[in-house]
């Protein structure tokens, strides 16, 4: 009993450090290429078609391929990167991946959330590009964009728990080794049963949170 409550636990924290590393570093890459997709659209402040489309071909292509392909795809990139292409490390570098696109587009729909007339009064008192999207877009679209974290956190997790299969470590490699592969159906039960929790903790949190910085529910 001991003995599986100690892999339960490592699981726990397995998980919760690769989605948490894979969320911050996806939204590094995501924000801004949610902003340059949203800045460059022919009714946005920096219209540019070609790098628009560049840019969004890309996101969708990488958004259309499934996780599980995807993260085969991506072995040999994997072992560039850290070495190795098993364990909890390198299961990051195709959660990134996937993950990177999914928030720009989230980051792009919670941008074209923000009112036009703000973005029109900061243009008039003569702001650049940069200071409309550090000092009215970004700001503005904050409560947006912290809901789309709960949402990419939940999703980050569920490509977690996937990538248990080429033993990515984790819940996800305790619910295939266990539950699937020594028939312990009460291991798979409890493995699902705590990805629940955590979601629904995370993002409890999240709209706790957004509830209090949302100026338009006040």
């Amino acid at each position: 009993m001991s003995n599986m409550i100690e892999i339960l636990v490592k699981g726990v924290f397995e998980s919760l450090y690769m989605t948490l590393v894979s969320t911050i570093i996806a939204y590094i890459l995501g924000i801004p290429l949610g902003v340059i997709v949203y800045i460059t659209d022919s009714k946005s402040i920096c219209k540019n078609k070609a790098v628009n489309f560049i840019f969004g071909f890309v996101i969708n292509v990488i958004r259309s391929i499934p996780f599980l392909i995807l993260l085969v795809a991506m072995l040999p990139f994997t072992r560039m990167i850290v070495g190795t292409t098993i364990g909890v490390n390198a299961t990051i570098v195709p959660l990134v991946a996937a993950a990177a696109p999914f928030v720009a587009r989230m980051v792009e729909s919670s941008l074209k959330e923000v009112d036009q007339g703000v973005i029109e009064a900061a243009q008039a008192m003569g702001s650049s590009p940069f200071q409309i999207i550090t000092k009215v877009l970004l700001p503005e679209a904050t409560p947006s964009l912290l809901v789309g974290l709960t949402i990419a956190f939940a999703t980050i997790l569920g490509y977690s728990a996937m990538a248990g299969f080429v033993g990515g470590g984790g819940l996800g490699a305790i619910a295939i080794n266990y539950g699937y592969y020594r028939y312990q159906s009460d291991m798979m039960f409890i493995t699902v049963a705590i990805l629940v929790i955590m979601v629904q903790v995370f993002q409890e949190v999240g709209i706790r949170v957004v509830n209090k910085i949302d100026k338009r529910l006040k």
